[in-house]
């Protein structure tokens, strides 16, 4: 072994020699070498081991929800921004996205001054079940105040479902040119407090567009009971935030309808992520047994249900 320099033969460090008419490496040369060999050959073995371990974690410990926050301009209405938040597990958004699935959609909508974003701990709950979870920002700072009208229709909180009925089909338009392999046809659509009365109003507005409802403390307007979809309905022991008269029906009318009452014992204000631990568990934990239950809802023979120009509960409200 050696290599020839200027037509000089030059034996390396490594190179054999002579020994007892036997081609042998000096010892020492052999061991430097071999050495060296193993050193470089564990700093190569070291460091891809860290690359691999690297990538690993990342798969292993990444969250396996992904979150992003989007906001669309509605030319319509002088582009009023309208914010969502998008929850969505990876491994479905992957799947989705080579078309081998269709998302279902879950559409939450907050109460009156509070954020899109305090309600991460049901956008997750959707998430983890295969939903894409779009949360929507309603209100803005230059919308007028909600105020309470006694005697007038959902004691004057119409125009605030309507703007936010307004928000929801304009974000879930624009959604679909975003993530086109979902259904927006068979909507969830989910709220709490003043997010809850609008998502009823939506349902009764939008009957067909809509699979379930999942209301928290809706306090305005009366749940459905014509049985066309599936009705969870979690509600407080509040001194403060009181549900108008005919709200909730008779438990023998919600059995007949398919509508799920769950009186949690906790506050109206728990139900969003700054709420008690406690009652955040109680709700995940009802709404991901209720949503195991995919079986289509049964409609059910009711009187005709008020025009929704009609005059709604007059009680004074808080939220």
């Amino acid at each position: 072994m050696g290599e020839l320099i200027n037509g000089q033969w030059h034996r390396s460090g490594l190179d054999a020699i002579l020994f007892n008419e036997v081609l042998r490496r000096p010892s020492s040369i052999f061991r430097d070498w071999l050495t060296a060999r193993r050193c470089k050959t564990s700093i190569a073995a070291a460091t891809l081991a860290a690359i691999a371990a690297f990538a690993f974690a990342q798969v292993v410990w990444q969250r396996p929800i992904r979150h992003e926050t989007i906001t669309f301009y509605d030319a319509s209405r002088d582009n009023r921004p309208v914010a969502v938040e998008i929850a969505v597990r990876r491994d479905k958004e992957i799947q989705a996205n080579a078309g081998l699935i269709k998302l279902p959609v879950a559409v939450l909508n907050h109460g009156n001054r509070v954020k899109f974003t305090q309600y991460s701990f049901l956008a997750n709950v959707f998430a983890a079940r295969g939903f894409i979870a779009i949360s929507i920002q309603h209100d803005l700072p230059t919308d007028p105040p909600m105020v309470t009208k006694v005697g007038e229709l959902y004691v004057g909180r119409q125009p605030q479902y309507l703007r936010g009925v307004a928000n929801i089909k304009f974000a879930v338009e624009e959604m679909e040119k975003v993530q086109p392999n979902a259904d927006y046809d068979q909507l969830t659509v989910v709220g709490h407090s003043a997010g809850a009365d609008l998502s009823m109003y939506f349902a009764k507005l939008h009957p067909d567009q809509v699979r379930r409802v999942v209301v928290l403390d809706n306090l305005r307007v009366p749940l459905i009971t014509d049985g066309r979809f599936k009705i969870l309905s979690f509600r407080s022991k509040d001194p403060v935030f009181k549900t108008d008269p005919g709200v909730i029906p008779s438990g023998e009318v919600c059995k007949k309808a398919g509508i799920t009452v769950v009186h949690t014992g906790f506050q109206h204000n728990d139900m969003r992520d700054d709420g008690a631990e406690e009652a955040k568990a109680l709700i995940a934990r009802t709404l991901d047994n209720f949503l195991d239950d995919d079986s289509p809802p049964k409609p059910v023979e009711t009187k005709t249900p008020p025009l929704m120009t009609d005059a709604g509960p007059i009680a004074p409200v808080q939220n």
